[in-house]
């Protein structure tokens, strides 16, 4: 019985430390970032790129998915505002069937951005590779994050550890019931932030570099 006490009282001890540091790890990158990252595109400086995130065009059940939409509005007001000069769309591309990158592309070249401003970047599975390869790869040390604002704040906290000087343009977020499970998803993503620095985590793929211009 003393034995099963301790192993309830061990349980019971990991789970309130794992939602402490859970929430202390958003806490830590909301205080970070928040002077970085906005709805207000005049707040913005002008930089040379801006950093597409990715995601899924459609959902699973095949409707649209907004987060990509409201993200590609975002980034082609960026564009357009003459806020940044060419856009990196970056995510994953794992399968055959399977291609954020050219998705993104797609669509904002549907939107009048030309082709030769856009740059991709096909190993972008996680935000983690998609903001340091935007250094290592495309040699850009400052840039804007184009994302909507709960991902942008992890993004641009990564860049920050990561000796980058980002901002982040807030796309237009879906309503708080779709995103639901969405926002559960970050609060854990935050957390495996400082995980993945404990244990030295590195983007997935290098790659030969490119020049943006």
């Amino acid at each position: 019985m003393k034995l099963f006490k301790k192993i309830v009282l061990w349980v019971l001890g990991g789970l309130l430390l794992g939602i402490l540091v859970c929430f202390w790890s958003n806490f830590e990158i909301e205080n970070k970032t928040k002077d970085f990252v906005t709805d207000d595109i005049e707040k913005l400086p002008n930089q040379k790129v801006g950093l597409l995130l990715g995601t899924s065009k459609t959902l699973p059940s095949g409707y649209k998915n907004y987060y990509f939409y409201y993200r590609i509005d975002a980034a082609e007001k960026l564009y357009k505002s003459g806020k940044i000069e060419y856009i990196i769309v970056s995510g994953d591309n794992s399968r055959k069937d399977y291609n954020e990158p050219e998705d993104m592309k797609n669509e904002l070249i549907n939107r009048g951005i030309p082709a030769d401003k856009i740059y991709e970047d096909f190993a972008g599975f996680r935000t983690l590779d998609s903001v340091v390869r935007a250094k290592e790869i495309f040699g850009q040390n400052s840039y804007i994050i184009i994302s909507q604002k709960f991902h942008n704040e992890r993004a641009v906290y990564l860049a920050q550890k990561n000796g980058i000087e980002a901002f982040g343009f807030n796309a237009k977020d879906v309503n708080k019931y779709a995103g639901i499970k969405t926002k559960i998803r970050e609060y854990l993503a935050r957390t495996k932030v400082f995980v993945d620095f404990l244990i030295g985590k590195e983007p997935k793929f290098g790659g030969e570099k490119i020049e943006i211009k």
